[in-house]
């Protein structure tokens, strides 16, 4: 497994913007890769050290955001609220949807920028399946998307050294390969679970007696 996880993240990393871009989608749509993103653009930087180099990682990233995002929206757009209620939990359900009817746009924005446990997926079906117009969703996903990026690679800029000399840390490269062994095992059961819930009607609420 330990080989299997070094290899998935030589792939991305060999990739280049590429990578990024389809780490990007994977993360956001129906696949599960926390901070994976994240963890690239800043590695990236900080061994590319300039700015024109960051802001390409930034935009790949994001443009892989934007694309996951474009095919749950697909999906869940079609669905509708009925397919909503089949994919989240009913205490999930209740608390996103409470959020993007209140306030969609800042509900998208918090989602994009703040990071793990903070979900964001659940709030772009949410916003696809309310009927939230699907090109403005998608720019506000992109403009948070692409400050959250910029301000890492900035960062990563400004402490590139240090960053670099972290990334070598025994102790990290450990931290890595049980993060991207995480990602692959969530994938699979994030994968199966969709399949699933789409399968299998969901039970209406009940009736409270009068």
């Amino acid at each position: 497994m330990r080989h299997i996880a070094q290899v998935l993240g030589v792939f991305f990393w060999k990739l280049g913007g590429p990578g990024l871009l389809l780490l990007g989608i994977l993360d956001s749509s129906f696949l599960f890769a926390p901070l994976g993103n994240d963890l690239l653009v800043v590695t990236m930087s900080a061994r590319a050290r300039t700015i024109h180099a960051m802001l390409y990682y930034a935009f790949m990233s994001t443009a892989g955001s934007v694309l996951g995002c474009l095919l749950v929206d697909v999906v869940l757009r079609r669905a509708g609220e009925k397919g909503l209620q089949k994919q989240l939990p009913r205490k999930r359900l209740e608390y996103v949807k409470c959020k993007v009817e209140k306030n969609a746009a800042w509900a998208l924005v918090l989602a994009s920028i703040l990071p793990p446990p903070f979900p964001f997926t659940p709030f772009v079906m949410a916003a696809a399946a309310l009927q939230y117009p699907r090109w403005r969703m998608l720019a506000i996903i992109g403009a948070a998307r692409m400050a959250r990026f910029t301000i890492l690679g900035a960062l990563a800029l400004r402490f590139g050294k240090n960053i670099l000399q972290w990334v070598q840390a025994p102790a990290l490269q450990w931290f890595l390969i049980g993060l991207v062994v995480v990602c692959a095992v969530g994938s699979v059961i994030s994968v199966v679970g969709w399949i699933r819930r789409s399968r299998t009607p969901r039970s209406p609420a009940p009736v409270p007696a009068s």
